[in-house]
């Protein structure tokens, strides 16, 4: 029998049999270094004729119905007496959305700044307004399955009070934002070719990831334990609202007429995912996320909102750590509220093991690239009953399995990927095809099996297909640019075959495909190139999952814990045993021996809900700041002598992106330090910690950045514990 066929229908498919077929031409490359050494040469700013300070880069649609009369392109030395391109000391949610309706690239963005190795792989760091400066910026892109380096001036749209039109920074010096949108929108067509769009998208432009779709009102159990899986380790997190019933509109100063909610949600709008807390009220336990709004403004007003009484249910401190009681965006909401206000959340991965808890292993991505061609491989799906399925292109796959799996051997985790490309220069002028795939197990009796057929380099015939349901048997047809889907497979040889939903109708797409081990091959007389390589994610969050991974049954015995499903709270006695008999990375050159002194001193400074232990949860955070820590302590300990002096030290704190003026640096050194004024690493972990908070609980209780109110209880609480 025919597979069910689900369709996901937005706007009208593409008519049966009409062809919108135009070979994908990747963007014109141009040679950053060159380009600039030239303009360094002949003493003269960049201007980019390719994507130039015209009207024709807004677009031609509707977003010029928004523009100012008298709209100027001016270079960030015209808008301000010292730009900066970007701003490390600063916390980076700190980008507006402008009248570009690009809610979604801003959530994706933002997701980004909290990972500065990926950040910096897409917004290389060497560049400024001082140095070497000509006016020409640079980016990098993920597209369709190749990094590409996109080069713009940075002339950029703004009003006769010299404002920016589109995306700016709370900081008005700062640019990387806005540059870095007007390179998207030069490898997309145009600004007006950013006004739809999907979080997904634009995390894996900027990745170049996995995306794992969680539809929250069909939530897995374990869905607390996915989102702590995903903020630990190296994962970007976007999610977006019901379209909802609309409620009165606003309007803001950077966007037309919106359709905020009553409860202070925007309806159909994207999210950035930026934290989660599980916090203790009297009542108990609960399950908090943080999200922002990329407007920079405009929050949830239900419970833990800004000015939620539910705050009133936790320790002060806790309080003061967590609530940032002003209009930024940023906002908590407990998890409940959160599966019932959002449609689904999206979870970016460099490597597919989020779902399948093979954490810190190799895994192997193999893509191919494809087109679907009329009257020869566009045979469109199996729900039109044309005889024409077997054209489509067919890719021979071998999932083989691994001796490390934590799985069983008989199932292995992989992840296919079909991503279509779009047809013309301009990202929204096509609409996009209804794409899917089906995957077939080779359980079939012909006078060829599959592997046959592909040594013989033949496609499998009719009746291959008519004869044997695909493991996919419910596969959603959907007009997006990219269908992912997680399977658990047995090692095997399995058959994918990438379809329109509709024959005849034509594109090229690239089909991507993860797993711990496996072969991909094209079938037929197409024997097309087959990219394979190996990935494992090394960012300093998986050595804490290694960590927690290889020593957590350690880590139990040494608090004599014996059952797995307890989660042992940490005391400073065991919390000192832990950090002396783990294994530091790196930390050969001197010996690291952390007194119960220093260790009760961490405690207080992270025990937010005061009960005088660590939970999991804090342990993770404190282990995630260590790893910091160390790096930044060895790399300033020129010496090796394990100990920074006052200039070390002065350095190693400009390292971790903190100002702090000479006169504190040279008190904490009489405070932190031994009688020579030398901070042993353990010092400089107690003394980063407490600055990093103290810091924290300032800016989230100042109303003007200039001073605080604190009542007396809090007052005792912040300064006598920590």
């Amino acid at each position: 029998s025919m597979p069910f066929l689900c369709l996901k229908k937005k706007k009208s498919p593409v008519p049966l049999g009409r062809s919108i077929f135009q070979k994908h031409t990747p963007p014109i490359q141009q040679n950053y270094q060159a380009l600039l050494e030239s303009c360094l040469k002949n003493k003269r700013l960049f201007t980019d004729d390719t994507f130039p300070a015209h009207i024709s880069s807004i677009g031609t649609g509707a977003l010029l119905r928004k523009l100012p009369r008298n709209l100027q392109w001016k270079r960030p030395h015209a808008l301000h007496k010292s730009p900066v391109f970007y701003a490390a000391n600063r916390k980076q949610l700190d980008l507006c959305q402008g009248l570009v309706e690009n809610c979604w690239f801003l959530a994706a963005l933002e997701a980004l700044t909290f990972h500065q190795d990926i950040l910096a792989a897409v917004v290389p760091q060497n560049q400024s307004f001082e140095r070497k400066y000509a006016g020409i910026f640079h980016f990098r892109f993920w597209h369709f399955g190749e990094w590409i380096d996109v080069v713009v001036d940075d002339r950029l749209p703004v009003n006769e009070v010299g404002e920016l039109l589109f995306v700016s920074s709370v900081y008005k010096n700062v640019f990387w934002g806005a540059l870095l949108e007007k390179a998207y929108a030069k490898l997309y067509g145009s600004y007006e070719d950013l006004q739809i769009g999907q979080v997904s998208e634009a995390l894996v432009d900027f990745t170049g990831g996995v995306n794992t779709r969680i539809k929250l009102a069909e939530a897995p159990p374990d869905l607390w334990d996915i989102l702590t899986r995903a903020t630990y380790s190296r994962s970007l997190m976007g999610c977006q609202t019901h379209l909802g019933v609309y409620f009165p509109s606003v309007t803001l100063s950077c966007v037309q007429t919106t359709k905020v909610l009553k409860n202070g949600l925007v309806a159909g709008h994207a999210y950035t995912v930026t934290g989660i807390r599980k916090v203790t009220c009297q009542y108990g336990p609960e399950n908090l996320v943080r999200l922002r709004n990329p407007w920079g403004k405009i929050e949830w007003k239900g419970d833990w909102s800004d000015s939620s009484y539910k705050w009133e249910l936790l320790s002060p401190k806790e309080k003061i750590l967590l609530r940032k009681n002003k209009e930024d965006g940023e906002f908590w909401m407990s998890l409940r509220d959160f599966k019932i206000h959002f449609v689904d959340l999206v979870i970016c991965k460099l490597t597919p093991d989020l779902m399948s808890q093979e954490d810190g292993k190799k895994w192997m991505y193999s893509w191919k690239s494809g087109r679907w061609v009329r009257g020869s491989t566009a045979g469109g799906s199996l729900g039109f009953c044309n005889g024409n399925f077997w054209m489509n292109p067919q890719y021979w796959l071998n999932v083989l399995p691994v001796e490390d799996s934590k799985k069983s051997p008989s199932v292995c985790n992989v992840v296919i990927s079909l991503m279509q490309k779009h047809s013309t220069k301009h990202r929204n002028r096509a609409p996009h095809l209804f794409i899917g795939f089906l995957l077939y197990k080779n359980t079939i009796l012909l006078p060829f099996s599959p592997e046959q057929y592909q040594e013989s380099n033949r496609k499998l015939p009719p009746g291959f297909f008519t004869r044997h349901q695909p493991v996919n048997k419910h596969q959603v047809f959907l007009d997006e640019r990219e269908v992912t889907c997680d399977f658990h497979l047995e090692p095997c040889v399995y058959v994918i075959v990438p379809c329109t939903l509709e024959p005849q109708q034509e594109s090229e797409f690239i089909l991507r495909v993860f797993s711990r081990k496996h072969i991909l091959r094209e079938m037929g007389g197409n024997t097309s190139f087959t990219l394979s390589k190996e990935i494992v994610d090394k960012y300093e969050g998986k050595i804490w999952e290694d960590f927690f991974t290889k020593h957590f049954e350690q880590v139990k015995k040494i608090l004599k814990f014996s059952s797995v499903s307890q989660n042992p709270e940490i005391n400073a006695v065991q919390l000192r045993r832990i950090l002396n008999n783990i294994s530091w990375r790196n930390s050969q050159s001197f010996c690291l021996n952390f007194s119960l002194n220093s260790c009760q001193a961490i405690l207080a400074l992270l025990d937010l809900n005061a009960t005088g232990t660590l939970s999991i949860q804090e342990f993770r955070v404190l282990w995630k700041r260590l790893l910091f820590y160390l790096e930044v302590f060895q790399k300033r300990d020129t010496n090796r002598s394990g100990k920074l002096d006052l200039v070390e030290l002065q350095a190693a704190v400009q390292e971790t992106g903190i100002s702090l003026s000479n006169e504190v640096c040279n008190l904490m050194a009489i405070r932190y330090g031994d009688p020579g004024l030398q901070i042993s690493f353990e010092s400089f972990v107690c003394f980063m910690l407490r600055v990093e908070i103290m810091g924290e609980a300032f800016r989230n209780l100042t109303q003007d950045g200039k001073g605080i109110y604190l009542r007396e209880s809090e007052w005792m609480m912040m300064t006598l514990y920590s």
